[in-house]
């Protein structure tokens, strides 16, 4: 594997350039992409944190991963990039996202799905992981971020 850090969430399927609040590829705020390379350390660590957190909430809901080190090992083994420092639910979703239609027995990778979701296929599953995905930075953008800027914007006025 690559010991070239992952220094942005970008994963090259940018939605904003289309007018997106929220890209559908990594799921940071239009804003965020615009602005990620003049963000703080600090700044950037807080978006992936946010990223990071609802991408477990996500995945926690879907399968279990009983075998962190060997879903580590299988993943630098098979050269899938991935954040070492985050939740193995991560590394996870970065295996489904890189390995859906090539793998047939995820209990292999130290993962296994939930009862509710063992009758799904794993492209099946990884459209819904994202979709769900974006569909929870879309609401925290709606809760958290806009209505800040909808009242930013109405001061200058």
């Amino acid at each position: 594997m690559s010991n070239q850090r992952i220094k942005t969430p970008c994963v090259g399927l940018c939605s904003t350039v289309y007018g997106d609040l929220v890209c559908r590829g990594c799921k940071r705020f239009h804003h965020e992409v615009i602005h990620w390379n003049g963000y703080s350390e600090e700044e950037k660590r807080a978006v992936w944190l946010r990223l990071e957190q609802l991408l477990v909430q996500v995945m926690a809901a879907k399968l279990e991963v009983f075998d962190a080190v060997r879903l580590r090992s299988q993943l630098e083994q098979r050269q899938i990039r991935f954040v070492p420092q985050q939740s193995p639910y991560c590394w996870a979703y970065q295996l489904i996202a890189r390995g859906a239609r090539v793998i047939s027995q995820l209990e292999a990778y130290g993962l296994a799905l939930l009862p509710e979701f063992r009758d799904w296929a794993l492209p099946e599953l990884r459209d819904a992981i994202d979709r769900e995905f974006f569909l929870l930075s879309e609401a925290h953008y709606e809760r958290y971020i806009a209505p800040r800027f909808l009242r930013d914007g109405m001061t200058r006025l």
